[in-house]
């Protein structure tokens, strides 16, 4: 305990690191007082809006994800789905399109502009979303004064909420700590926690319901464990640096490694995945008058059915696979090697240690994206073993994996702030493990 008061204190004896956290808490508590901001034009009393009722399925999970903002009809009721959703797509134009693979390569103009073209498709993806969010979710008793007005008008404010968050976001990555966009996930998912757990509680009477809820508990710690290990879980290879002289000294000859992790995509599969889900439901939402539009919103507003849990685990599969393609490049790991007269022992340097990275990468990708897309529908089957579906979101799927990875990268920034200043650090061994140490890579 003494440790550990100790690490705050040296958190907040950083001037740096003690504006970027207050910075972050001040970000964050923005987002949260917006989301209790209802839309103009609709009744804040009505009980479809203050009661705050759950209504199963798809509703209950989006509204998770965005801190209950989209049960309140709340100017940020879409959050920063669009946004990636719009980012999803920018990046798989990136790789198909030559105009994008042209921009992807010109440096910090390239960055720039790719930036811009996905904050204009995230207007345009938002306008479609606010449009089906205002058909299909929201309750006609509830608008005061239905018409042409209200429908352009409120789609103009959750354009506007949704390109708040995202300001908020890149705010808190400029000046905070952590990846904006995913803190402000985790910060919707961590305020929808504590009402499950209560709410877990109180439904288990007797000692028969004692028993099932520590159970349950042991169950929820049990996979916890599980994600933390596939976050931090690495493939190290090795590698040696040739000696070289240099006037009358000698240098280089030491050893070190490439730590590939096993998920090396971390959380974004998940985001850019559960991005793409909400879009057979909502849509259908449009056209739910029709067999085929019934159909299709009834089905994938279930995410414990079946059919949305094998789609979804299919883009996870892909996802991983895509994002790691685009955020490791083994091309670029060689020739840094080479360049630096590191090489792997028994790999000649060049286009071999590239092909051997990519091995590698490869296969442990797999087990990696199956063991992440197994995690991700075990909610349903925490609902089929009792479980209440409010708390069996944190056993895993989007909720859990999110809040884990988001907790362990900022975790794993306070450390290096710690290190470089040369406090002890906030684990016994001096660093959070798993964290990349190789600069080429």
């Amino acid at each position: 305990m003494k440790q550990f008061f100790n690490t705050i204190k040296n958190i907040f004896s950083i001037e740096d690191l003690r504006v970027r956290i207050l910075n972050t808490f001040g970000y964050l508590a923005i987002f949260r007082l917006g989301t209790y901001i209802v839309l103009p034009g609709i009744d804040p009393n009505h009980p479809s809006i203050s009661g705050g009722a759950s209504r199963g399925g798809l509703f209950d999970l989006f509204n998770t994800l965005v801190g209950g903002s989209f049960s309140r009809a709340s100017i940020f009721a879409l959050g920063i789905m669009p946004y990636i959703s719009a980012s999803i797509i920018v990046q798989l134009l990136a790789v198909a399109v030559p105009y994008f693979q042209k921009l992807q390569k010109e440096g910090e103009s390239g960055r720039k502009r790719l930036n811009q073209i996905t904050r204009v498709l995230t207007i345009v993806i938002c306008g479609f979303q606010s449009y089906a969010y205002l058909k299909g979710t929201i309750d006609p008793g509830a608008i005061i004064s239905p018409g042409l007005f209200y429908y352009v008008s409120t789609i103009i404010i959750l354009i506007g909420g949704t390109m708040f968050c995202m300001w908020l976001g890149e705010k808190i990555t400029d000046k905070g700590i952590g990846n904006g966009i995913s803190m402000l996930i985790m910060i919707g998912i961590v305020s929808r926690f504590p009402h499950a757990f209560l709410t877990e509680m109180v439904e288990v009477r007797g000692m028969n319901g004692a028993l099932l809820f520590i159970v349950e508990l042991l169950a929820l710690f049990g996979v916890v464990m599980g994600v933390i290990l596939l976050t931090q879980a690495t493939r190290r290879i090795p590698i040696q640096y040739a000696k070289q002289v240099v006037g009358n000294k000698l240098y280089g000859g030491k050893r070190d490694f490439i730590p590939l992790k096993l998920n090396s995509a971390g959380v974004m599969p998940i985001i850019f995945a559960q991005a793409l889900m909400f879009l057979p439901a909502m849509l259908a939402g449009i056209w739910r008058e029709t067999d085929a539009g019934a159909y299709i919103s009834t089905t994938f507003s279930d995410p414990y059915s079946w059919q949305y849990g094998a789609l979804f685990a299919s883009l996870i599969l892909i996802f991983t696979f895509f994002y790691t393609a685009i955020t490791i490049n083994s091309n670029d790991i060689a020739d840094n090697l080479k360049r630096n007269g590191g090489f792997v022992p028994g790999i000649k340097p060049g286009k071999q240690t590239s092909e051997f990275i990519d091995t590698i990468l490869s296969r442990i990708t797999f087990p990696g994206a199956l063991f992440l897309a197994i995690i991700a529908i075990l909610p349903a089957f925490a609902v089929r073993a009792g479980v209440g579906q409010n708390f069996a979101q944190f056993y895993g799927g989007t909720s859990l994996l999110i809040l884990v990875g988001v907790v362990l990268d900022t975790l794993q920034q306070i450390e290096s702030y710690l290190l470089m200043r040369h406090y002890e650090g906030m684990m016994k061994s001096g660093r959070v493990k798993g964290r990349s140490q190789f600069a080429a890579a």
